[in-house]
């Protein structure tokens, strides 16, 4: 299972090159360029996490990946091709339009917010006027669809190329935008399918037969190349009712997942909950199992162990524990953790397999 969950920088980086293939090239000079690095400019906020893993974990998807700041990175990106521009010798084919490369490079830098958005990490394009997290849960946080569209749109124009120079016919230097435009059109199909088996699958998974109460919420995580398959969450008062769904079929068994009962709230997990990692947790969890394990290291750590005396208190999120391909479930998938002393004192967090230091 991937440790870190964030929408890959491959697909950014794609996604804003084949926006740039797909025709505004041809209007401003460096506009490829422009969106792509546009496309993947919102990422930077991964520097945070110099500070620490609970400092990153904190501004991720923050300032950066909202619509505030969007015009600002397109500013800075521009910025950075005016450089490259005043750099180089060889005029360009298009003409030079800085206004204009801005504005594609705002659409390249909102390619990567709906990317963002549509997997189930989510983001907060509001803040800092609303901390609310949006999410549209229907496409798994690399998926090999997007990425074969993506590259095939970029590669195919340039394998075509090499026939005509191999032919001698003449040099298109604005080769590949019908490759592009039906890159765009097949992810945008894609999107479309996902989002109606997306809510199939929540339609499911409410009729599905639990016994511990009534629902309370209900979310259905996606599996990657599948549109059809999904991992429902049921929660109850009590218990959280993990299922798989398979939308083609029209099966929500409520035998093939597990029941996790809520643990108590005693004043260590209260404790915990009120340390620095536990208020950014909880700020962005939307399925928070919180446990104290005893005194324990976390796995795969290599930390000061925990004192005899002491209780290590471990934050998941329901959303990132499941089996995708040939990867096994994993409740360590994007945990947090938290040492309490006797005096309800934290010694300790954890993330990222690494320590927060301050």
């Amino acid at each position: 299972m991937l440790s870190s969950f964030q929408m890959d920088p491959v697909t950014h980086l794609l996604t804003g090159a084949v926006l740039g293939r797909a025709g505004l090239n041809r209007k401003a000079a460096y506009t490829t360029l422009a969106m792509t690095l546009a496309a993947e400019a919102p990422d930077l906020d991964v520097l945070w996490g110099l500070r620490g893993p609970v400092a990153g974990f904190e501004h991720h998807r923050g300032i950066t990946h909202t619509l505030l700041a969007a015009p600002f990175i397109a500013l800075v990106t521009v910025a950075v091709v005016w450089l490259v521009h005043r750099c180089r010798k060889k005029p360009p084919l298009a003409p030079v339009r800085w206004a204009l490369l801005w504005f594609f490079a705002f659409l390249a830098d909102l390619s990567h917010l709906l990317l963002d958005f549509t997997n189930n990490y989510g983001l907060r394009p509001f803040f800092p006027f609303s901390p609310r997290w949006y999410s549209w849960d229907i496409v798994f946080i690399v998926e090999p669809l997007m990425l074969a569209v993506l590259v095939l749109a970029l590669l195919m124009p340039w394998i075509f190329g090499l026939t005509d120079r191999e032919i001698g016919a003449r040099r298109n230097p604005f080769r590949g935008r019908g490759w592009a435009i039906t890159a765009l059109l097949l992810i945008a199909f894609l999107y479309g399918l996902r989002h109606v088996e997306h809510q199939r699958a929540m339609d499911l998974a409410r009729s599905a037969e639990i016994n511990a109460g009534p629902l309370l919420r209900v979310a259905a995580e996606p599996y990657p190349v599948n549109p059809f398959h999904w991992y429902a969450i049921l929660e109850t008062k009590t218990t959280y009712q993990t299922i798989i769904v398979d939308t083609h079929l029209d099966d929500a068994d409520a035998d093939s997942g597990q029941t996790i009962y809520k643990p108590a709230v005693t004043p260590l997990i209260t404790a915990a909950k009120q340390s620095w990692l536990g208020q950014v947790y909880l700020d962005w969890s939307k399925f928070p199992v919180i446990e104290d394990k005893g005194p324990i290291t976390p796995p795969g750590y290599d930390v000061d162990p925990a004192q005899p005396d002491w209780h290590t208190v471990q934050f998941r999120d329901l959303r990132f524990g499941y089996p995708v391909l040939s990867f096994k479930a994993n409740d360590s998938v994007l945990s947090g953790w938290v040492y309490v002393g006797p005096q309800m004192e934290i010694e300790g967090m954890f993330m990222s397999g690494k320590e927060q230091k301050n």
